[in-house]
């Protein structure tokens, strides 16, 4: 499967980069493709692209704050995830995802 996700803590440090080095590896260990966006008090790092948005199978929304550029993820399936589930329970966090597209 594919999957988007764009992690943002209010401040951007710690907890936006450790969920997204643990959504990427953890997805890429079950065999999914796993592209991530962080976006906190320095912007946006590592944009998502629109067809990488588009080619996705869910969208896993790890955020305490508003995400800059919401519109580009209408029409796709969205896995609202607590930033800290990411971290300490990564792979439940990909599974209940996962299940929204089945």
């Amino acid at each position: 499967m594919k999957i988007v996700a764009v992690t943002a803590c209010p401040t951007g440090i710690a907890h936006t980069y450790m969920a997204q080095e643990a959504l990427e590896k953890k997805s890429r260990l079950k065999g999914h493709r796993c592209h991530v966006e962080t976006q906190g008090s320095i912007g946006i790092e590592r944009e998502l692209s629109q067809r990488e948005i588009d080619e996705a199978d869910v969208v896993i929304m790890a955020v305490e704050m508003v995400v800059e550029g919401m519109e580009r993820f209408e029409n796709k399936i969205i896995y609202e995830a607590d930033i800290a589930d990411c971290i300490t329970n990564t792979e439940e966090v990909i599974d209940k995802a996962l299940e929204l597209v089945k």
